[in-house]
């Protein structure tokens, strides 16, 4: 059983990418992904500091492909800015406080952390945050690039394992980041044990 970590003042929740492109439906769509929403709703108001991410691709974005092989560079359209499948999910509950940063948003450069190219360390530090807890879409790819990200940019990183569903292709690799992340130093908890 994991123990219990108390949220701080000086933590920020980051909640990656829960967008309808990767809900049920979406055009990149993660499987059990909209499962994610609840446990995050959840989390939101124990934080002072909540931070969303987006892919706001451009319409030739590099990671698009017409026929997909569901990897890096490879993904169907997605996320496209300002299109439907690019807002959130209708029932993710973010404050009026909350920070959005927008990722992805140069045609000829991948970029899936949600620190590649933006200014969420800028804004952390700015708010003094020492620790990021994380959950989203993708394990595999978005949140697995933005916890790797976090822990260079010297910030302390819990992921909230159920918070988080895999992309999963081939079988086997959103484990894989899992225990990436958890060598890399970050901390694995579940959504009830964060206080």
């Amino acid at each position: 059983m994991e123990e219990v970590i108390r949220v701080q003042t000086t933590d920020a929740l980051i909640v990656v990418d829960i967008q309808k492109d990767f809900c049920r439906g979406g055009a990149l769509a993660v499987e059990d992904g909209d499962a994610v929403v609840p446990v995050l709703n959840r989390l939101i108001p124990k934080f002072g500091c909540v931070v969303f991410t987006r892919d706001w691709h451009p319409v030739n974005h590099c990671s698009f492909d017409d026929e997909p092989r569901f990897e890096d560079k490879s993904w169907p359209p997605h996320c496209v800015a300002d299109t439907p499948g690019a807002e959130f999910h209708k029932d993710l509950k973010l404050p009026s406080h909350a920070i959005v940063i927008n990722t992805a948003t140069e045609p000829d450069v991948e970029a899936y952390s949600g620190f590649h190219g933006t200014e969420l360390k800028e804004r952390l530090n700015e708010r003094g945050v020492a620790r990021v807890f994380v959950g989203g879409l993708a394990t595999d790819y978005c949140v697995k690039y933005t916890v790797l990200d976090a822990i260079r940019e010297g910030f302390e990183v819990v992921l909230v394992e159920d918070a988080c569903r895999g992309i999963d292709i081939p079988r086997g690799t959103a484990a894989e980041a899992l225990a990436e992340m958890r060598q890399s130093g970050a901390v694995l908890v579940r959504a009830e044990d964060v206080k």
